[in-house]
């Protein structure tokens, strides 16, 4: 641990006096005071919370121009996210990832009882084109959200109806057109909002078409062919056939179509009081899982060792939201707010191995999301109360066949989780407290929260595993709290202590799937009914500090106490450790509560404002996590190497440019989980490569309405994966846009 902490202190020095000696600054140093987040369920000034806030704008999302929006999280240095595949994206915050961070959209958990603990994919069925801000809480957050924001939370905030403030409709409306040429891809998109004083419509639409993926041509010299695309499966006619790839850069089977919708309507009879309506609807194509369609299997005889699968997809993501949401004020120190919603979502993975015609696997599930939340806040004096509850209903169906394609008939298989019955139950009660002192100069933050989870899955067809049970039950009930205090010397400054616990009760995917891991590991994952709650206890400093006007310094330190992790580790189902599934003997894995751990972390960004237009930006970030065993400290898993970000900005009138680096460093062998999910089968014998890419971009302002924007992407073409990731990086790739808005 001394080691650790002491190369966290010598990188730190290293980015300082890189920074210094650049003399530069993203952007010019801007003022805190105005900052906001409403992730805190009210309207809240980041200079008030002693929880560190991340806000991407939209200024900021309209200028990266992301595929999706885990890309947009991505983009900005200070978040790192893993893929499987191009249609995917996997949010990583403090070391923790998929299931132990919480997403929100417009303040409603989209986390629901299927959420996986491996790499989750879900963010990308909110539309980044129709967003207002993405608000990123860093730490638990399980005070204000309940369960899963154990690394955090991440709120994706749709654009608001706006109502006009005159006699007149008010008309607005965004649009663009985007072409990219790593992968070919086309996207539109359009929205327009419709506003009088009292009623408001808001209407948007995205489409995009996303090809094959090409990979940099400049490999890593130890890895000359590392992640090169051979060979694929082709099937013509029903017949599969192994063909040679005639560009082994072209990542063959990863494109895919997405389309999203979104329509709000509002109406504010008075001030104090306002309806609206929210509903979004997110579909796709099939998503090929890139990653597995490398695997391999010795299917013996004249075929050998070669592909696994003909054909390995997700089926198309869908997603539905339907929400109604009042807003009340009694007076300026009292408002309420309630809000109504409900989710669909369906999902389903299809598999077939090489040659094996009569064995098309399909496990389909569909969920159903009921929500309320009620939240109300007070002002008295120097003292603001948050408090509320919330709920959620989850119910889950899980289906499974074999279809031969021969013959077309259908056989059931087993299902991915329990084939009867699925559901979960959250309930919570909430308080939180900020108390000003001296004009805001020093802010308490103080909060508590009682919780409540159950969970009831049913097993009817128990003849492909002959489990001991053929029910799961669980019922949990957890109080969590947090405390802070803000220090605001000035308008631009803030530094902030903070302690806090968080929870993440098991859900379905926890305690009841059963799931193959990839063929080079030869695992079968099984449900073990047993399973605790996972905790964390955390502490951070955080800061914003304006210096000589010029200068801005921003940072974190935290350390996390991790107790009851749920990991996988090896299991005996009926006293035997392995069976034979899919005709591969597989070591039997189950989630169990059978490790404590730590996470440690630092992330810096140091930027100068250098006039006349001119800035530079840096931002590194490092996290150390390790489970404590009796033998010793063995690595946590998902845990990114040091990554970051560098920045040369240049504005002036109508232009605007920037040249940027993105960097990762060594995921060497040794910090590798074996048994987790750092998925080692897709990296180098030694690990996952250190990498750095240079990137361009800018913005010409035709008109007022009209913007011409462009990139270049990777211009040294480097040959590149992000660790875990199954898929390698974009080579070199252009971009244009055109974007306009009245």
């Amino acid at each position: 641990m001394r080691e650790h902490f002491s190369g966290l202190s010598t990188m730190a020095a290293i980015l300082i006096c890189l920074s210094a000696s650049a003399q530069a600054d993203t952007s010019k140093v801007g003022l805190l005071e105005e900052a906001v987040i409403y992730t805190n369920k009210f309207r809240e000034k980041v200079k008030h919370t002693a929880q560190q806030a991340l806000v991407i704008d939209k200024k900021s999302i309209a200028n990266i121009h992301a595929a999706n929006t885990a890309d947009i999280l991505q983009e900005g240095g200070k978040i790192f996210v893993q893929k499987s595949q191009q249609g995917g994206g996997s949010p990583v915050l403090r070391g923790f990832e998929a299931s132990r961070v919480l997403l929100l959209v417009d303040g409603i958990r989209m986390n629901n009882a299927i959420y996986r603990a491996g790499h989750l994919h879900n963010a990308i069925t909110v539309d980044q084109n129709i967003l207002e801000s993405v608000e990123v809480l860093l730490g638990p957050a399980s005070t204000l959200h309940g369960s899963d924001a154990l690394g955090g939370a991440i709120h994706f905030r749709t654009k608001p109806v706006i109502l006009s403030d005159n006699n007149k409709t008010r008309v607005s409306g965004n649009q663009f057109l985007r072409y990219r040429t790593v992968n070919k891809e086309v996207s539109g998109h359009v929205d327009v909002n419709l506003g009088t004083q009292k009623f408001g419509w808001l209407q948007s639409y995205t489409f995009s078409k996303f090809g094959d993926l090409k990979m940099g041509s400049r490999y890593p010299s130890r890895y000359p062919n590392f992640g090169r695309r051979s060979q694929y499966i082709e099937t013509t006619g029903g017949i599969d056939r192994l063909v040679r790839n005639p560009d082994e850069r072209i990542q063959q089977f990863s494109g895919y179509q997405q389309w999203d919708i979104t329509q709000k309507l509002l109406y504010q009879p008075s001030e104090k009081i306002a309806h609206s309506v929210n509903l979004q609807l997110s579909n796709s194509t099939d998503v090929p899982r890139y990653d597995r369609l490398q695997d391999t299997k010795d299917f013996g005889g004249t075929v050998g060792r070669t592909l696994r699968f003909a054909e390995w997809y997700y089926g198309p993501q869908f997603r539905s939201l339907a929400a109604y949401q009042v807003r009340w004020m009694l007076h300026a120190d009292q408002e309420f707010n309630f809000q109504l919603h409900h989710q669909f979502i369906r999902e389903s993975r299809q598999t077939r191995e090489y040659l094996q015609y009569e064995r098309f696997d399909s496990r389909r599930e569909q969920i159903q999301v009921w929500g309320f939340n009620l939240d109300a806040r007070t002002k008295r004096g120097k003292d603001e109360f948050t408090y509320g509850m919330d709920g959620q209903w989850n119910d889950l169906q899980s289906e499974a066949d074999r279809t031969n394609r021969r013959t077309g008939s259908k056989t059931p298989i087993d299902t991915r989780y329990p084939d009867g019955q699925n559901r979960m139950l959250y309930w919570g009660l909430y308080g939180q407290h900020l108390r000003k002192i001296q004009n805001s100069k020093w802010v308490l933050n103080d909060g508590i929260r009682l919780q409540h989870v159950s969970l009831h899955s049913t097993l009817l067809n128990n003849s492909f595993f002959n489990f001991p049970f053929t029910e799961i039950r669980q019922d949990h009930l957890a109080l969590t709290g947090n405390i802070g205090i803000v220090y605001n010397p000035d308008a631009a400054g803030r530094v902030a202590l903070n302690l806090s616990s968080g929870f993440r009760t098991p859900n379905i995917d926890d305690a009841a799937r059963i799931f193959e891991s990839s063929t080079t590991q030869r695992r079968l994952i099984l449900p073990n009914p047993s399973i605790r709650p996972e905790r964390t206890y955390n502490a951070d400093l955080n800061w914003n500090l304006r210096l000589a006007d010029k200068i801005r310094f921003e940072g974190a330190f935290f350390y996390t106490l991790y107790r009851n992790a749920i990991a996988l580790a090896p299991y005996r189902l009926n006293g035997a450790d392995s069976v034979d599934y899919n005709g591969i003997r597989s070591a039997l894995y189950a989630n169990q509560n059978a490790r404590q751990g730590y996470l440690a972390g630092v992330q810096f960004r140091l930027g100068f404002d250098l006039g006349k237009g001119w800035s530079l930006d840096n931002t590194i970030t490092q996290t150390q996590g390790r489970y404590q065993t009796a033998g010793g400290e063995l690595p946590l898993d998902h845990i990114p190497p040091v990554f970051g970000r560098s920045g040369l900005q240049y504005q002036h009138k109508k232009f605007q440019s920037e040249a940027f680096l993105l960097f990762n460093g060594w995921k060497r062998l040794r910090d590798y989980n074996l048994d987790g999910e750092d998925n080692l089968q897709y990296a180098t014998p030694d690990g996952m490569p250190s990498w750095m890419t240079l990137n361009w971009r800018f913005q010409v302002a035709v008109s007022k309405t009209l913007q011409i924007q462009g990139s270049v992407e990777n211009i040294l073409d480097r040959n590149y994966r992000v660790f875990a990731s199954g898929l390698s990086a974009p080579g070199r790739s252009w971009m244009i846009a055109v974007r306009s808005n009245f």
